[in-house]
């Protein structure tokens, strides 16, 4: 993304900031930071309503970019600064809910069905949409799930979900097909 500013003149793309930040830039990680957080962080809503853990994993999820800017700049080529972003937040993410998990109570005599702590993206699969579809979803492949997640509820393009999830993109479109079939056929 890039644009111009208030005294007309062009501004660096995200992919530049990051080469610039690479390089220990201060002002260019405040810009990027500027341009991207509003989005990052209502991505990290739509799969986490806690809000100190979104400005963790915000956190968190900077610093990375902060120290891992120069691995970027090298070696990222071809894929955008924001999927890389996200790949590192979407992460994070994870690892939060990882930590939350095994900071549970240990059981208590109640079947492990009853303490089953639910994925991120199973509680806002459930939110966000009606019991069949959540259903439905729920009921897909991982490998399914996964990107019916990042492309609908992220609104992540096939780029953008290949990098997130380290996948080629044709993989990433063929399960994006299975994926529509199976749903279709089973809320039909």
């Amino acid at each position: 993304m890039s644009g111009r500013d208030t005294a007309g003149a062009p501004q660096p793309d995200d992919e530049t900031l990051v080469r610039r930040i690479a390089r220990g830039d201060d002002a260019a990680f405040d810009e990027f930071y500027r341009r991207t957080a509003p989005w990052l962080a209502v991505r990290l809503r739509r799969r986490c309503a806690d809000d100190d853990v979104v400005a963790e994993v915000m956190q968190d999820a900077y610093l990375a970019v902060w120290r891992a800017a120069a691995g970027y700049a090298g070696s990222y080529a071809g894929g955008s600064a924001a999927g890389w972003l996200w790949t590192i937040a979407a992460r994070r993410l994870v690892d939060a809910y990882r930590s939350r998990a095994r900071r549970l109570p240990p059981p208590t005599g109640l079947p492990m069905a009853v303490l089953t702590v639910p994925g991120a993206e199973d509680e806002v699969v459930g939110r966000l949409m009606d019991d069949p579809v959540a259903s439905a979803v729920r009921d897909l492949a991982p490998e399914l799930r996964e990107v019916v997640q990042a492309m609908v509820l992220d609104e992540l393009s096939v780029s953008e979900t290949s990098a997130l999830l380290g996948v080629p993109e044709g993989t990433v479109k063929t399960r994006a097909r299975r994926a529509r079939a199976l749903l279709r056929e089973v809320l039909s």
